[in-house]
């Protein structure tokens, strides 16, 4: 499914993105998990203020958790906010859990956050398995897209 498509679906509204992370790392393949937030957290979320910025996932306990992910504190909640970059519990299955512990743990992958939506009424974090790009390797991809860029405005200009 392209991302395109996952927008389209009705059900889904998406609320934040890390557009970093497809240039600081090389993605293996995606996950889905559920996120387990407060209510002042849920609040704040659908209006749209998060930052996934610095965010990255691991496994602990058989469980998995999301560090780093900043959600702004709801105005109106007064002593009911939340701490705005604590840690907050995945949902997964077993058996996905394990086979992301493996992973991370062998070679040396890691698990960062692609982007937070709502299907429904519960909220979504889609997971990356990534690796790390080298300086050359963003500097390769960059040249890349500008020569793309120039090969498309020659051929507009043509037409």
């Amino acid at each position: 499914m392209t991302s395109k498509e996952k927008q389209t679906d009705p059900n889904q509204r998406l609320v934040i993105t890390n557009r970093k992370a497809r240039h600081d790392y090389h993605i293996l393949e995606t996950v889905e998990a559920g996120l387990v937030l407060v209510g002042t957290e849920v609040k704040s979320l659908r209006q749209g203020k998060g930052n996934l910025q610095d965010a990255y996932a691991h496994v602990v306990g058989g469980e998995v958790f999301l560090e780093n992910m900043h959600i702004s504190p709801y105005d109106p909640g007064n002593r009911f906010n939340h701490d705005p970059t604590r840690r907050r519990k995945l949902l997964l299955h077993r058996r996905e859990i394990r086979r992301l512990f493996v992973k991370t743990k062998e070679k040396g992958l890691t698990l960062i956050p692609l982007r937070v939506y709502f299907h429904g009424r519960h909220a979504k974090v889609e997971l990356a398995l990534a690796q790390g790009k080298k300086l050359y390797d963003k500097r390769e991809a960059i040249a890349r897209r500008e020569s793309d860029r120039e090969l498309r405005r020659t051929v507009f200009r043509r037409r």
